[in-house]
């Protein structure tokens, strides 16, 4: 009967390649994959022990089995707490790693089998077995995994998550609670009231494989993994914009820190968009915006509105849809206060209005009035934290670069920078320690440029420098004068006596030959090119990071 677990071990290999196909692969996918591929090992293991023709190769798939199922307990569990409370994985990171010890013991017990404490043969094999003390110590702990992993679902159903959380959270119940039946089915029938001298095959395997359909349903229908993305409290809360995460069935799933205190709203409850609108707003504004919020879900639409509670205060209400490969999974709604803004306006045309009056004071106002212009403009074009080009501005540069650059056959060169493992940095200091890693490493970037190249801020810890008039072998010197450059700059950490030491990844594009066809649209050329040079960007990353890679065309 050993093809029930082989059989089994094939049906979870094809749902590991359907998985693999049938979705956009994240790194909670990848950690699902890494999961399911352990779950194959207990199937796969029991097939193996029925064929091993030596007693010691039978010994050692056994342990290797059990091994495997410490591992899953171990997996059920985070898997679990990932999906149902990620803030108690927040909560309890400094001791998580705690949580495995249990398991380890017991993979180690299953190891040695001391004086055959955990398994002994019957009849010189390892096929028929007898179980030891120690094995019923590792099934209580294994089992007791399943029971932590099913109390924390049932706090999150009597929670007040979301009913399209709970949903989900109900897949995952099922596919434990599965698991859970038939390994207790397989140590009643098989271990401690055996019906005859022959072992009732496949069940925890069996078992095993029910798990990960439910598992699967979960991931691919209901679409598990992107609520925990959108519900990311942790980093939503970061945002000064105030944000509403709404699910597609218009239910409130996550509301951050910074929406504003006279919107009343709390998670779980049916959103109405007419509850946050002002009454006193125009007429004609209001019911464009509430007629393309009901019967458009799938545009974007914004609004400013008034509020007069207390002190009267400017919002800017924007809402867009969230869509995962062309389904709609619900809507972000931001708002963001633009009273200061406003104020400034009011300001700037009551200046004006004294200006016109007050002729004598006519030069020195209009000083002021060019003084701020140039800083507006130095803000419109540069990045708040570096001080650097944003991308905007790159972008409209090459769009004129590119038109010279093809007209008069002359090279260029872009690079593409990105910080190796900085969201480790976030983790371990905090995002200023974070900010101040990109600054200082904007600034060690910047002493090894000419004046007439352009740095940018290409998003997050990503930079993108354009090289005019650099064919590629100078492009190479200098992105490798770059790179060393970033790798011996020390960045102290604030109010501490530690020290930071960082690296980039490179990504090289020269552009040398014109004779061939290109894109006369100089604004999807540079698309092109941000697409060719994020390639080889990523290249470098795969090939072990602190490197460039280039590619010339």
């Amino acid at each position: 009967m050993a093809w029930i677990d082989l059989v089994v071990c094939i049906l979870l290999f094809v749902l590991l390649v359907y998985v693999f196909v049938s979705v956009t692969i994240t790194n909670l996918h990848k950690a699902y994959l890494v999961f399911h591929f352990a779950m194959m090992l207990w199937p796969f293991c029991q097939f193996a022990i029925k064929i091993a023709d030596t007693t010691k190769l039978q010994l050692f798939y056994v342990k290797l089995a059990f091994v495997d199922m410490a591992l899953l307990a171990v997996g059920w569990l985070f898997f679990t707490i990932l999906l149902t409370n990620h803030s108690l994985l927040s909560r309890i990171r400094k001791i998580s790693f705690l949580i495995p010890i249990p398991a380890l013991l017991t993979a180690v017990a299953a190891i040695f089998n001391p004086n055959a404490m955990f398994v002994q043969p019957i009849h010189g094999g390892y096929i028929q077995r007898i179980y030891g003390p120690l094995f019923w110590i590792t099934a209580v702990i294994l089992i007791g995994y399943g029971i932590v992993s099913l109390y924390i679902i049932f706090q999150t159903l009597v929670s007040e998550n979301a009913p399209r959380i709970k949903k989900k959270v109900k897949q995952v119940l099922r596919g434990i609670v599965v698991v859970i039946g038939f390994i207790a089915a397989d140590i009643l029938i098989n271990v401690v009231f055996p019906i005859s001298q022959k072992v009732t095959p496949g069940l925890t395997s069996l078992g095993i494989l029910f798990s990960a359909v439910f598992f699967i349903i979960a991931i691919n229908r209901d679409k598990v993994f992107d609520i925990v993305t959108i519900a990311h409290q942790d980093i939503i809360n970061t945002i000064t914009l105030g944000i509403l995460v709404l699910d597609d069935n218009e239910i409130i799933v996550e509301i951050n820190q910074s929406l504003p205190s006279h919107i009343d709203l709390h998670t779980g409850e049916r959103f109405d968009i007419t509850t946050i609108l002002p009454p006193q707003e125009p007429v004609n504004s209001m019911i464009t915006f509430i007629k393309t919020y009901q019967e458009h879900p799938l545009e974007s639409v914004e609004i400013e509105v008034l509020y007069q509670k207390l002190d009267p205060s400017y919002v800017h209400i924007h809402v867009s849809p969230i869509l995962v490969g062309g389904t709609r999974l619900g809507r972000i709604i931001t708002f963001q206060d633009m009273s200061e803004l406003r104020r400034l306006i009011n300001e700037t045309t009551l200046q004006n209005d004294i200006l016109q009056e007050r002729n004598l004071s006519l030069t020195t106002i209009q000083r002021e009035l060019y003084l701020t212009n140039q800083k507006l403009q130095k803000m419109a074009i540069t990045d708040g934290l570096t001080g650097c080009y944003n991308r905007s501005y790159l972008t409209q540069q090459l769009e004129h670069e590119v038109i010279k650059n093809m007209k008069y056959q002359i090279p260029f060169s872009i690079l593409l920078l990105d910080i190796d493992f900085f969201k480790l940095i976030n983790d371990n200091y905090g995002h200023l320690v974070g900010d101040e890693v990109i600054c200082s490493t904007v600034k060690a970037i910047q002493g090894k440029l000419r004046q007439t190249d352009i740095l940018a801020r290409f998003g997050g810890e990503e930079f993108i420098i354009y090289l005019p008039n650099t064919p590629s072998a100078h492009a190479l010197h200098l992105a490798e004068q770059v790179r060393t450059a970033v790798e011996s700059n020390v960045i102290t950490v604030p109010h501490s006596i530690e020290s930071i030491s960082i690296t980039v990844s490179i990504g090289l594009l020269s552009i040398h030959n014109f004779s061939i066809e290109m894109n006369p649209d100089s604004r999807t050329m540079i698309n092109d090119m941000f697409q060719a040079v994020d390639q080889v960007l990523y290249q470098a990353k795969r090939e072990g990071r602190n490197r460039m890679v280039g590619t010339i065309k």
